[in-house]
């Protein structure tokens, strides 16, 4: 998948109470290193500004990212989780998603990654299965794989 194969979107407002996503870069597509094209947005508190996270999605699969990396990737930083940012990130690239016409999102994380797999079950994905390293060469560790259902999301 190419970059100028999907352009992307004006996200618009993607804000969620006190917690907004700020556009900060897209990154085209490469097909012959694997790359999809893909969003990165800073998760930042309202009034403030201060940065929380990030979060980039991905337009688009390939074998590699659907099993060890997914269309979404999120981090909050230490002094703020547990407010379900990652959680409401998510949730407000929903309709970015469907913009592009996707139908589903695949989510991955390490299985003792306790608090990404609970995001996961908050935004209503489904654990489809844990990949182990063994059946990946060249994954260091096993990988937990989620799926979001947008047409029901």
């Amino acid at each position: 998948m190419s970059g100028s194969a999907t352009p992307f979107h004006a996200p618009g407002r993607l804000r969620d109470g006190d917690l907004e996503l700020v556009l900060t870069a897209t990154q085209p597509g490469d097909a012959k290193r694997g790359l999809v094209p893909q969003y990165e947005f800073e998760m930042r508190l309202v009034g403030s500004g201060t940065k929380v996270g990030h979060l980039h999605f991905r337009i688009g699969l390939t074998g590699e990212l659907k099993r060890f990396g997914g269309n979404l990737g999120y981090d909050v930083e230490a002094a703020y989780r547990g407010h379900r940012y990652a959680a409401r990130a998510c949730r407000l690239i929903f309709p970015l998603a469907r913009q592009h016409g996707l139908r589903e999102l695949w989510v991955t994380c390490a299985p003792e990654n306790t608090p990404s797999r609970r995001t996961c079950e908050i935004i209503g994905a489904k654990h489809l299965d844990t990949v182990s390293a063994e059946a990946s060469p060249g994954q260091p560790r096993p990988t937990c794989r989620y799926v979001i259902d947008l047409t029901t999301a």
